[in-house]
Order: structure tokens, then C-alpha cells, then sequence
């Protein structure tokens, strides 16, 4: 059994390898590995000091959505299963302090990720850590960079050195399987981006008029975005052109030889950098960058990276794994995989049918959220409505609760902010794309409002009922559209707004 197992570990990574090698061509990836692992522990960094300033007033005690009232909720339902389907360290308790520690512990072995110092078990516990706030943050964590962290640092952690510091002595050698994994990612990411705007029967993108909308009507645009909405009609359709050859063309190039895979990553690092240069999405572009920097081997690392750099993380045993390890990342990495390749079966074919004995799997690999579908702007928005929160203390006169980021005074210039992520700000585009009935987090923020809140408060730029908190709360929605060159010249705005009517009602604690 043992010799069996070992031939079969042997032939999947000897497989990989020509893979990976440049189909027999001998690429090597320890720098690209270096690089990664460096690059992901910076996202970790970004991702948790982001949670860090807000997770109080999101998910905390006197929070919006109490993580302890939603796990209690949960225990009197799931019983002892709650392990299993809901994995989270908060189970011990989800207290303010909790939280925030689970945070400080995050950035802590970011940092140590980062510096090369216990790469895998530090990847492990930002994972685990990250993984315990995503199950419990409900409709604030539930974005696709969100899973998407998720599952490339647990296959991050396949690649990892576990050795205290790799990076001052000979390491292994890149498992060739876990990379295979990553490239699988990465493809799986930039085709289904790309091919569900196709699939969807979104009219926008069938007419190639996508662009005409997205700068304007995306989730927290920038300044540079009002500058691309104002270029021609045909250059914008010409940009949706590329959009679809560099994310459903450029990722069949990773899986061709070294030239080939070089282009492929050129063509979806510059993607990602228009994406990030007009729009806030967080730290999705610059985890989708450092996925496509893993095509990159080390004949070309050598010629970027610091001479004394490249030779120390050059510096791999030609060792493998022990047949127990190699063994286990191949089981995990299988799963991993399996489950992967369902979700883009379903991306492909939202009607397909599972059955059971082959969906069991999946179902059970769900509660890790490390393999997903992926797809973003499947459907194009094609209005803006704002969503402008008034409090007063007698019914007549109202005040506005001010942003940080999103739009709101048609003068204020839109501003950059990623890589952090305002989680509330974003919710208030998704709450503006439905009704107030069928938004429960935005009703518990205004009765957070009525309370005086300090942690939800915080949240905004201005809150103002410093003194006291206001006696009622209303929201009042308002079409929004970028100025033309000639309104901007005139007026200074970089919005024009109309009001639609109440989003909500007045709302009072006062019976």
C-alpha cells in the first residue's frame, strides 16, 4: 500500500512538474513562490487592519449586526453541527475584545508571512482567523474578494515552507501540484469573469455599451472614473472588446509554454491596473495580481529581484515532502479542486443538475468557503440611486449623516480608498439595488442611529446629532450621473442629483 501510495504522489507531482516546467522545459518557481507568499501576507496585512477600524461598529455588541446575537441565533438552530457548518473561533465568544484581538492576531501573522518568518502556520492561523470573521460578518464580509482571500491562502499555505525562517537556508523545493492549484485559480477567476457577462443576456454587454454605464454607476467610483466616462462611445466599446479578450482569451495562454505564459500574465496584470486605477475594489485587483506574478519563473525573478535575494530563495533542497505530507496536500488539494471545478460547471450551466453522490462533497467543503464560482458584473447597472440618511430632533428640520466615500455632495470630489474596504459604505450601493423591507441591516443601522451608537457613528465622516442622537431617521433616495465636461466647468459638481422619493419611512423609538 505504501509503494502504491508513493507512485501515485510521485506521478501526480511528476505530471506537474511538466507542467509547470514549461511543458519539459525546466522552469523553476521558488522566487515566484517568494514573491507570492510575500505578496499574500501583505493582503492579509491590508485585509485585517481594514476590518480592524470598523468591526466594531459592523459586527460588534452595539453594532449593526452583532456577531454574538447572529452565533446565538445559530446555536439554538444548528445544535452541535454548528462546528462544522459555521467554523469560527468566535464560538468562544464574540465580545468586542474578541473581536478586535482576532484582528490583532490576524495582523500579527500577516507580519510574520510578510517577513518569511513561519510562512505555513502563519498562513494557517490568518486563514483560520479570516475564515472565523467571514462566517460571522454575515452581509459585510459576504464579497467575492472575500472567498476569494480565502481560497488562495489555503493554497498558499500548500506551497509554503513550514520552516521557521526559509528564506536563510535551504528550503524544498515548490510542490508542483498546489501550484498547478493556483494556476487553476487564477484561470478560473479571469474566464468566469469574463464569460458570465457573455452567459448572462445582459443587453449592455451584448451591445458592447457596458462602459457607457460602469464608470458612473459602480459601488464607490473615483475621480479618474468621471475622466473615462466623458472619452467617446467608441472607445469605451472598444474597451469592452479587450475586456472580454483578456479575461475569456488571455487565461487559455497560462496553460501553453513560457512565452506564452508570460503574455498571459502581462495581459492580466494590465487589466487588473486599469481596474485599480478607476474604481475602489479593495485589495481584489492586487490579489488577482499576485495570483498572475505565480506565472513569472525564476529566470525572470532573477533578473528583477536583489542579487543577495535571489540567491538565498534560489537556495532549495531538491527534497520532496515526506509521503504523510505529500500525501495530504494531494487529498486536500483534490477536494479543493473538485469542488472548484462543480462551481464553474455551475457558472457554465446554471440549470445543470448534481447528483447527490458527486454534490455531497462539495456540500461538505462548503463551510470553508475556499472553493468557489467567481463572476463579477454579470449583470451591468445601468442607474445610480443614492441612498441619503436625514435624522431630526422635531420632524421638521433634517440633517444628513455624511459618508466617508460614497457619493453624496454633488461637489465633493470621488474619492480613492482602496485597498481598504468601507464595508458600509459598499452595503449602501447593494441596499440602493433593492427596498427597504427587504434590507434588514439597514434598518437595524437607523435604529443604531436613533440609539446615538458611538461605534456606528464613527463609521460616517459627519455625524450630526454629536450631543444627543435625533428622535427620527428617514433615507430619501436620489438619482445620481456624473457631470458632463460642460456642467463640471460651470458648477465645480462632479455629480448631478434628482430625488426619487422615501427609501424608508420616518422611523422613531418613540411609540
Amino acid at each position: 500500500m505504501t509503494i502504491w501510495l508513493q507512485s501515485l504522489v510521485d506521478g501526480v507531482d511528476a505530471a506537474s512538474r511538466w507542467i509547470t516546467g514549461g511543458w519539459g522545459g525546466g522552469s523553476t518557481y521558488a522566487l515566484s513562490r517568494w514573491v507570492f507568499l510575500r505578496a499574500v501576507g501583505i493582503i492579509y496585512l491590508i485585509a485585517f487592519v481594514s476590518l480592524w477600524v470598523q468591526v466594531k461598529g459592523l459586527i460588534g455588541a452595539h453594532g449593526i449586526l452583532p456577531a454574538h446575537e447572529y452565533l446565538d441565533a445559530l446555536r439554538g438552530i444548528l445544535g452541535p453541527e454548528r462546528y462544522r457548518i459555521v467554523p469560527t473561533v468566535f464560538w468562544a465568544g464574540a465580545s468586542d475584545t474578541a473581536l478586535q484581538f482576532a484582528c490583532a492576531a490576524g495582523t500579527a501573522a500577516a507580519i510574520l508571512v510578510v517577513c518569511d518568518v513561519l510562512p505555513a502556520p502563519a498562513l494557517l492561523i490568518s486563514w483560520a482567523l479570516y475564515l472565523s470573521f467571514e462566517t460571522v460578518g454575515q452581509d459585510f464580509l459576504a464579497f467575492q474578494w472575500d472567498v476569494l482571500l480565502l481560497e488562495a491562502g489555503l493554497l498558499a499555505v500548500l506551497v509554503a515552507p513550514w520552516s521557521a525562517f526559509p528564506g536563510r537556508g535551504l528550503g524544498r523545493a515548490v510542490p508542483a501540484f498546489p501550484l498547478i492549484l493556483l494556476w487553476w485559480l487564477l484561470f478560473r477567476l479571469t474566464f468566469e469573469s469574463g464569460i458570465v457577462k457573455l452567459l448572462s443576456g445582459d443587453p449592455t454587454w451584448r451591445n458592447l455599451s457596458a462602459l457607457d454605464y460602469h464608470f458612473w454607476t459602480q459601488p464607490l467610483p473615483t475621480w479618474t472614473a468621471w475622466f473615462m466616462a466623458q472619452l467617446p462611445a467608441w472607445s469605451k466599446r472598444v474597451m469592452v472588446l479587450a475586456t472580454y479578450l483578456l479575461e475569456i482569451g488571455f487565461p487559455f495562454l497560462m496553460w501553453g509554454p513560457r512565452w506564452s505564459r508570460l503574455v498571459a500574465c502581462g495581459g492580466m496584470v494590465f487589466l487588473q491596473l486599469l481596474i485599480f486605477a478607476t474604481g475602489n475594489y479593495t485589495f481584489f485587483n492586487l490579489l488577482t495580481i499576485a495570483l498572475a506574478l505565480l506565472l513569472v519563473d525564476d529566470a525572470l525573478w532573477a533578473h528583477i529581484l536583489p542579487a543577495r535575494l535571489v540567491q538565498n530563495a534560489s537556495a532549495v533542497g531538491a527534497g520532496g515532502r515526506p509521503l504523510a505530507g505529500a500525501l495530504s496536500v494531494l487529498c486536500l488539494g483534490a477536494a479543493l479542486l473538485y469542488a472548484a471545478n462543480v462551481k464553474l460547471l455551475f457558472t457554465l450551466w446554471p440549470d445543470v443538475r448534481v447528483v447527490r453522490p458527486l454534490a455531497a462533497p462539495v456540500a461538505w467543503l462548503e463551510p470553508l468557503r475556499s472553493a468557489n464560482g467567481y463572476g463579477l458584473f454579470r449583470v451591468m447597472t445601468t442607474e445610480r440611486v443614492e441612498i441619503v440618511i436625514e435624522g431630526s430632533a422635531d420632524g421638521v428640520t433634517w440633517l444628513p449623516y455624511e459618508f466617508r466615500y460614497k457619493p453624496g455632495d454633488p461637489l465633493r470630489r470621488p474619492r480613492f480608498v482602496e485597498p481598504h474596504q468601507p464595508r458600509l459604505d459598499w452595503q449602501m450601493w447593494f441596499a440602493a439595488l433593492s427596498s427597504y423591507d427587504q434590507t434588514p441591516w439597514f434598518q437595524a443601522l437607523l435604529i443604531r442611529l436613533l440609539q446615538g451608537a458611538p461605534d456606528v457613528t464613527a463609521l460616517f465622516a459627519r455625524n450630526p446629532f454629536p450631543a444627543h442622537p435625533p428622535v427620527y431617521v428617514r433615507a430619501v433616495a436620489y438619482d445620481y450621473h456624473f457631470t458632463t465636461s460642460a456642467e463640471r466647468r460651470a458648477t465645480g459638481a462632479w455629480w448631478t442629483r434628482a430625488p426619487l422619493g422615501a427609501y424608508s419611512p420616518v422611523v422613531s423609538l418613540r411609540r
